[in-house]
């Protein structure tokens, strides 16, 4: 199993960025995927997952209405859509999978938000 993001980088407060995290090694249509952070000094914490289909998606509050979680089940591909950024939200970004017993992580992208 292998998660590789990407898309990450500087952008000022109110900008915008779109994340990217491509799979392989297992069959991608079959599992909820994830999208996690974890900032300097803090615990990781849960961004927002998407059911196999996509038809069930959820966010944590303090990104609502700011980023949107999507995926491409032909691409093998799940994507973290960031809107209105705000310095907060500077972290490193992961993507999760549990396949079968095991949880599988990317090695993240660093998303800076600052002017």
């Amino acid at each position: 199993v292998q998660l590789v993001e990407s898309g990450g980088g500087l952008v000022q407060p109110g900008g915008s960025l779109r994340l990217s995290c491509a799979a392989s090694g297992f069959t991608f249509s079959s599992y909820v995927m994830r999208w996690y952070r974890q900032a300097p000094g803090k615990e990781r914490e849960l961004v927002a997952h998407i059911s196999r289909a996509g038809g069930i998606i959820d966010y944590a509050d303090s990104v609502k209405s700011r980023f949107t979680i999507s995926r491409d089940n032909v691409k093998n591909t799940v994507y973290l859509q960031m809107n209105s950024l705000k310095p907060e939200d500077t972290a490193v970004y992961y993507c999760n999978a549990l396949v079968g017993l095991a949880v599988y992580w990317g090695q993240g992208t660093q998303v800076t938000v600052s002017s």
